[in-house]
């Protein structure tokens, strides 16, 4: 099998990844475009006797270490939460890696990423407590999720199932995040409910949904922060997370600026 043919399948895995450790679409989109160029022009690189998805990942991370995956600034404990940490919780979490890879994508001892991930699990837990919106008509998977929610020691302000609903929640309430379903009850649409959202309120966004090939079409601004159903608690209290992290720290560098 060709280097192309290797890469390929794992590329919107990669793509969802690197939006979500940089907090945008476009700074992801373009650390995994000069990860694929650099592999072209060496791919002697890629060890094809490793599993494509372990080997990209890694290559990824060799290659693109941007200021964008520093520290966050000094907000308080949280602060205790380094990039690296950030990195270890979205590929044990989200990706599906196991320590043993983590560790190997990151190149750090398996041991050292495994007490970083439950000190980084510790804080979060700890404080990210937020007020979150569910956007969601499926009874079950509305309660599912809003018992994920409370667990994290978040408090959901409301259960929206159509668009209307969602946005009058959103007024109500000024939610700290949004989780959102695409197709809703009515035959309205999530997506639109969150885009008016947004032009009313800054809150990070993050997509819950069956259909990801709706949102990862490459010919419209996608979402930083996507959840493919069916999913495990842990994907979804990661990217929480991370999606309450990345914007607080912009929010903190604005304030600054």
């Amino acid at each position: 099998m060709g280097l192309s043919e290797a890469v390929a399948p794992e590329l919107p895995y990669l793509r969802r990844y690197a939006r979500a450790i940089t907090g945008s679409q476009a700074l992801g989109d373009s650390a995994v475009r000069e990860t694929l160029e650099a592999l072209l022009e060496a791919p002697e690189e890629f060890d094809s006797s490793v599993p494509a998805r372990l080997e990209l990942y890694r290559i990824f991370h060799r290659l693109w270490k941007p200021s964008t995956l520093s520290s966050l600034a000094p907000m308080g404990d949280i602060g205790q939460l380094t990039a690296r940490m950030r990195q270890s919780l979205l590929l044990a979490s989200v990706e599906g890696f196991t320590i043993s890879e983590a560790a190997k994508i990151l190149d750090v001892p398996m041991d050292e990423l495994s007490n970083e991930l439950d000190l980084a699990r510790e804080l979060v837990a700890d404080h990210l407590a937020s007020d979150v919106l569910v956007i969601e008509d499926e009874a079950i998977i509305a309660l599912h999720i809003q018992s994920i929610v409370k667990s994290l020691g978040h408090t959901v302000v409301g259960v929206a199932r159509t668009s209307s609903e969602a946005v009058q929640m959103a007024r109500e309430t000024s939610p700290d995040l949004v989780l959102a379903d695409i197709s809703l009850a009515d035959g309205s649409s999530g997506i639109d409910a969150v885009n008016e959202i947004l032009s009313e309120m800054d809150v990070p966004v993050i997509f819950v949904t069956a259909f990801p090939e709706r949102l990862l079409t490459g010919e419209r601004p996608e979402p930083t922060f996507l959840i493919t159903k069916p999913f495990e608690p842990v994907m979804l209290t990661a990217t929480i997370a991370q999606a309450l992290l990345v914007h607080r720290e912009q929010a903190s560098r604005a304030e600054a600026a």
